[in-house]
């Protein structure tokens, strides 16, 4: 039977506030410094060029909306993103260890820091794969799953 591990949901939740950060301040500095005559009369010098907040609101909101955009774009990459413990290898998106190759599991920091560390080898060399319940859910049927496979 294979174990997933989705991609945590504190991870999705961070993405989308972040979009929703950064359109809010492009919508803000939009208004600031296009349709709020009394800040821009407060931020003109007196040769009626921008200061100050004023041209930081007139350049900033096309980088901030670029930016959501970048998330967005990210988010939808990695939305499907998870980790699959099955009867015969542990598959981390184009990563696939067999448990024959896993030389030994890292997990002094599991309880608590939430992440541990598997150690492989593949082609001749040492590599590690850290896996963390930041990013994925489900960590701990994984860890259980592979911790019985290469006992």
């Amino acid at each position: 039977m294979a174990i997933e591990a989705p991609l945590s949901s504190y991870k999705k939740k961070n993405m989308i506030i972040m979009m929703a950060i950064l359109i809010g301040l492009g919508i803000w500095c939009i208004y600031d410094g296009y349709f709020n005559e009394s800040f821009i009369q407060d931020h003109l010098d007196e040769n009626g060029n921008p200061k100050g907040w004023l041209g930081f609101n007139k350049t900033a909101p096309p980088y901030l909306i670029g930016g959501a955009l970048v998330c967005g774009v990210y988010f939808l990459i990695i939305k499907g993103k998870k980790i699959v413990a099955d009867e015969n290898e542990l598959v981390c998106g184009k990563v696939k260890v067999a448990y024959d190759a896993i030389e030994k599991i890292n997990k002094t920091h599991f309880d608590s820091k939430g992440f541990f560390v598997v150690t492989y080898s593949q082609d001749g060399q040492s590599k590690e794969l850290k896996l963390s319940d930041r990013i994925y859910d489900n960590l701990p049927a994984v860890l259980d799953q592979i911790v019985s496979k290469i006992s």
